[in-house]
């Protein structure tokens, strides 16, 4: 249960943020800048509001994530950062002596809370309000085009990027002791993604043997990105959980695996508005979708400027309509 209500912190400590967390601090600038409060409209459907245990604000998870994807840290070292990094719990509405949330939360919240929330379309727009409420959005001109994402699940990339974890992890141990070369499993030769998730299993293994070198602040915080990573693989590197990616084609004899996506942004280069679609997508197709995000975000629009890609007989009747 949430309530509707924001509760106020009365905690005789709170002065201390104003000597610890300086004016320039980045955390404390997105705090000043951003009202938070559009999360609880947007996850409203994801609570009840009139019976059932206190939930953790939504608003503070919702900060806790945006922390996680700032500093690269898995569930539980953002959790644990948030106990004594001031700046944290003063970017997360904390009091100095609050106790933090259980990470266990924290996956519950982006597994279960966010599934089915429009998060980019979400975030988009309310980019674009604070950018025209500050006046950096001037111009009245969206400018639109393509770009491909190379897919994360295709048969190569989820070893790839496992390897990447592992190799992170690896190399902050050597930092510490260069002799933990002798002690790691040889690496896969094989293309297997589940023989690279072993062989990230016999790595976390041997580092979790060695405690004096898994505690080191360098080498855990590596060490649980890795576990995270692990953890998550069925929902997070499975090929079977991209179905849509398909191979499109950047030129007539270049193709690429993955998707598109499709992007609209001012003349100051804020992004208005995305569609993210399969590869071989036209781009052409998007203009109105574009438009109508853009418009819905905010923007006023009286020009489009894009490449021939956009210049099918349906979208000139469009723009000239509108």
């Amino acid at each position: 249960m949430i309530s509707n209500q924001e509760s106020l912190n009365f905690s005789p400590f709170m002065a201390l943020y104003d000597i610890v967390v300086p004016k320039d601090n980045m955390l404390r600038k997105i705090n000043d800048l951003v009202d938070f409060t559009f999360i609880l409209e947007e996850l409203k459907t994801k609570y009840c509001f009139e019976n059932g245990r206190n939930a953790i604000s939504p608003i503070r998870m919702f900060k806790y994530l945006l922390l996680k994807s700032i500093y690269d840290l898995s569930d539980v070292d953002v959790v644990e950062r948030s106990k004594y990094d001031m700046s944290f719990k003063y970017f997360l509405d904390m009091s100095p002596e609050d106790s933090v949330i259980d990470p266990s939360s924290l996956t519950k919240f982006r597994k279960l809370r966010l599934k089915d929330v429009g998060l980019l379309d979400m975030l988009i727009g309310k980019t674009v309000e604070i950018a025209l409420e500050k006046e950096i959005i001037k111009s009245k001109t969206i400018i639109v085009d393509a770009t491909h994402t190379k897919a994360r699940y295709n048969q190569k990339t989820p070893k790839e990027f496992l390897q990447e974890k592992s190799k992170n992890v690896r190399k902050a141990v050597y930092q510490v002791d260069d002799s933990m070369k002798e002690k790691f499993p040889p690496k896969t030769t094989s293309n297997e993604v589940n023989d690279e998730l072993d062989y990230c299993r016999q790595v976390i293994t041997v580092i979790e043997t060695k405690p004096q070198i898994a505690e080191i602040p360098a080498v855990k915080e590596k060490l649980n990105v890795l576990k995270e990573v692990v953890e998550d693989y069925a929902e997070q590197l499975s090929f079977s959980n991209d179905p849509d990616a398909r191979v499109g084609h950047k030129t007539a004899d270049s193709s690429f695996f993955g998707f598109k996506t499709h992007l609209a942004m001012s003349d100051e280069r804020i992004i208005t508005a995305a569609v993210v679609t399969t590869g071989e997508k036209s781009d052409g197709k998007y203009l109105k979708d574009l438009i109508e995000k853009s418009k819905k975000a905010g923007m006023n629009i009286d020009r489009i400027i894009g490449d021939t890609a956009y210049s099918e007989k349906d979208n000139i009747q469009y723009a000239k309509k509108e």
